[in-house]
């Protein structure tokens, strides 16, 4: 059996699918996802729900005991004194605990085999390249695009289209992610349009962000654009969608866009992503872009 902790967006929540459900496939295993994060987020985190329903995919809850007895107590917040004692009277931590022991790639993961709960964000590819063609057809949207999101497809469809996602929303408003993510600056979605207009033919630009009206005031381009707006919090999956149909994307620091780019069909694209992905200099993001897209 193999559990996966689901937590933060929904960009969060497909990249800890994507692992496990790799994971599971070459070991034929049993998915299960451990979705009790939801609601008991940590004070200053943001709120977030459970969206992997909006996909085909097929995953049960698992069972609470299962996932304690997978994961065991979870020690991290503990003070030294208690850990020591616990160690002291022969308490270990399940070997089938996984977590991750750092943001870049580890190849230990693809070796895992039997019982496995995965803690952690698994943010490349590298964890489910080889199981793309399935992660591509797991993350098929239920509900079929209406009113102007079908307009939107259509305009995406037949022009050169270029998706643009501005990220800010809590990367302004909440402290903690603030500090962790922080926003890009306008020079990069500059640098990034002239890059696109050097590689694409009559680029048609379609933006989507949480703060449409501020990147229509900052954001200024002679090309042809869409802001597309509506959708909002609640029918994220739509924007994704819509991104994913483009030909070529600029991506945010952002896993929503990520994913977005990622999921695009459409050979030859021109997919810029961002060098600086996190405040933190020292995290690293190596195996967070795949190889093909282009880093500013």
């Amino acid at each position: 059996m193999i559990i996966v902790k689901l937590w933060g967006g929904l960009g969060n929540q497909m990249f800890q699918y994507a692992a496990a459900r790799r994971l599971a496939h070459v070991n034929a295993e049993v998915l299960k996802l451990d979705t009790r994060w939801f609601g008991k987020e940590a004070p200053g985190d943001t709120a977030r729900r459970y969206e992997l329903d909006v996909f085909t995919l097929v995953a049960d809850n698992a069972a609470a005991d299962d996932s304690d007895r997978l994961r065991g107590r979870d020690t991290r917040r503990w003070p030294k004194i208690v850990k020591r004692l616990m160690n002291g009277i022969g308490y270990a931590v399940p070997s089938s605990y996984i977590t991750e022991k750092h943001f870049h790639f580890n190849p230990e993961i693809l070796q895992i085999t039997g019982d496995a709960y995965l803690d952690g964000y698994w943010q490349s590819e590298k964890y489910f390249r080889d199981a793309a063609e399935i992660i591509r057809s797991d993350f098929q949207l239920v509900a079929e695009p209406q009113g102007m999101n079908r307009e939107t497809l259509t305009m995406i469809e037949e022009s050169n289209s270029v998706s643009i996602h501005v990220r800010r929303g809590d990367y302004i408003t909440n402290a903690s992610a603030a500090a962790y993510h922080g926003t890009l600056p306008l020079d990069y979605y500059h640098a990034a349009l002239q890059t696109v207009q050097e590689r694409v033919e009559n680029p048609h630009l379609f933006v989507f962000s949480d703060d449409p009206g501020w990147v229509k005031d900052h954001l200024q381009t002679s090309l042809p654009v869409v802001y597309v707006e509506g959708n909002g919090a609640r029918s994220a999956s739509e924007d994704l969608r819509l991104m994913s149909v483009c030909k070529h994307h600029i991506v945010a620091n952002s896993s929503f866009s990520w994913w977005g780019a990622w999921l695009g069909s459409a050979r030859d694209s021109v997919v810029v992503a961002p060098e600086r992905w996190f405040s933190d200099q020292v995290i690293n993001t190596a195996d967070l872009v795949p190889e093909g897209w282009l880093r500013l």
